[in-house]
């Protein structure tokens, strides 16, 4: 679902990509080319310098009042000892005091978005779809409204959130709240609620980040291969990266499988908690259900800029960006591509990212084709700011861009 403030219908919400400091300063304007996207070694450091930096900064982030911070730090060479490392802060249970699990599952969020843009950029490169033809094309007669045409938005828009598609979150969410995140929906109810209101603008005038999008993509997928938008990311990119721990939670499954922290949101500052670790993941469905760790999460971005899962010719086109303002938390030049977002780091270079929010879970991450990167989650919502206030998630943001700054 939405991607770096949380998922509730408040200013600046509908973002997905990870911003902040990572973003301070992100792209000029242009191409991003893969080879674009890795940071100067000559800003390296000794390997465990990064371990030091995020332990100190998601040991801050509970501090500031997530109950819980778990992270994943891989400097390229691999997942084994002293490669791929693993952080925690906080408490991974309110009620129990619980340690928060190592590596822990949890909801991506607005990630999944990766995840299927990839499985359509698979379908390009088998020639099942175009990318600048018709979204029609592929789905005669489902999206007409008042919010598009598919007559006359393509699929890059739709991957691009260029469609100029209302979001089905600012419809949909007060009644998900109302229902304890218990409501159920398909995926035509989610496009239907975006098409339900007026366009944003014209196809392929100006970025919005839109989960309408995203559930029209699903459904193209769908269409196209016929089979369900979670077999195919599972069979297409869970099973080959040997992803152990991420999974397509089915319908109905509003639990996390194996260990996981709790998630909590807090609505008054020094107020109680209320558990929201259990929700129907419908609400996210081909826009944010997947369920995976901080590893896996790595492992994933890792695979998808180094190129293991798309020919040269469609990696190229997920990382052709656009002007994306809309998503920053200061609005400092960020771009986005095909479900994919790029950004300047601060210590020099660039690295690639998206990220996800959903009540009581936000997470972050930075990787480059190399295989360096760092992912942190948190799990909760604290009620310590104004919640149009996204301070916590610029710390957030700001402790991987120091993580990263700081691999070797």
């Amino acid at each position: 679902m939405t991607g770096p403030r949380r998922s509730s219908p408040t200013p600046r919400r509908a973002s997905l990509v990870a911003t902040g400091t990572v973003l301070a300063g992100l792209l000029t304007a242009g191409v991003v080319a893969p080879a674009a996207a890795d940071a100067s070694p000559s800003q390296h450091r000794p390997p465990l310098a990064a371990d030091r930096v995020v332990q100190h900064d998601i040991d801050a982030l509970a501090d500031e009042g997530f109950p819980g911070v778990l992270a994943a730090v891989s400097d390229g060479r691999g997942q084994g000892p002293g490669h791929g490392r693993d952080h925690v802060a906080g408490v991974g249970d309110l009620a129990t005091g619980a340690p928060v699990p190592v590596n822990g599952s949890v909801r991506i969020a607005s990630n999944t978005k990766t995840f299927t843009a990839t499985v359509v950029l698979q379908l390009v490169a088998e020639r099942e779809v175009q990318l600048d033809r018709p979204v029609e094309t592929y789905l005669p007669g489902l999206v007409r409204g008042p919010g598009g045409d598919g007559r006359q938005i393509t699929v890059r828009q739709l991957l691009q959130h260029t469609s100029g598609i209302p979001d089905y979150d600012d419809v949909l969410y007060p009644e998900w709240l109302a229902s304890g995140f218990t409501r159920h929906y398909t995926g035509q109810e989610l496009v239907a609620a975006g098409l339900g209101r007026p366009a944003l603008a014209a196809p392929g005038a100006a970025f919005s980040y839109s989960n309408t999008n995203y559930a029209i993509a699903g459904l193209l997928v769908e269409r196209v291969t016929g089979h369900r938008i979670g077999d195919e990311i599972t069979h297409r990119i869970i099973e080959p990266l040997h992803l152990r721990d991420t999974y397509w939670p089915s319908d109905g499954d509003r639990g996390i499988r194996g260990p996981h922290p709790r998630n909590y949101l807090q609505e008054t500052a020094g107020g109680p908690w209320t558990d929201v670790t259990e929700m129907d993941p419908s609400m996210g469905w081909a826009a944010g259900q997947v369920v995976s760790t901080p590893r896996d999460l790595l492992r994933f971005f890792s695979a998808v800029v180094g190129g293991e899962l798309l020919p040269p010719a469609q990696q190229q086109e997920m990382e052709r960006t656009v002007p994306a303002t809309d998503i920053s938390l200061r609005n400092a030049g960020d771009r986005y591509g095909l479900g994919l977002a790029s950004f300047e780091l601060s210590c020099g270079g660039r690295a690639w990212t998206h990220g996800g929010d959903l009540p009581g879970t936000h997470s972050r991450e930075a990787v480059t084709a190399d295989g360096r990167g760092v992912s942190i989650v948190v799990t909760g919502d604290p009620a310590n700011a104004d919640p149009a206030d996204a301070h916590q998630f610029e710390h957030l943001e700001d402790a991987v861009d120091a993580a990263f700054c700081a691999l070797p």
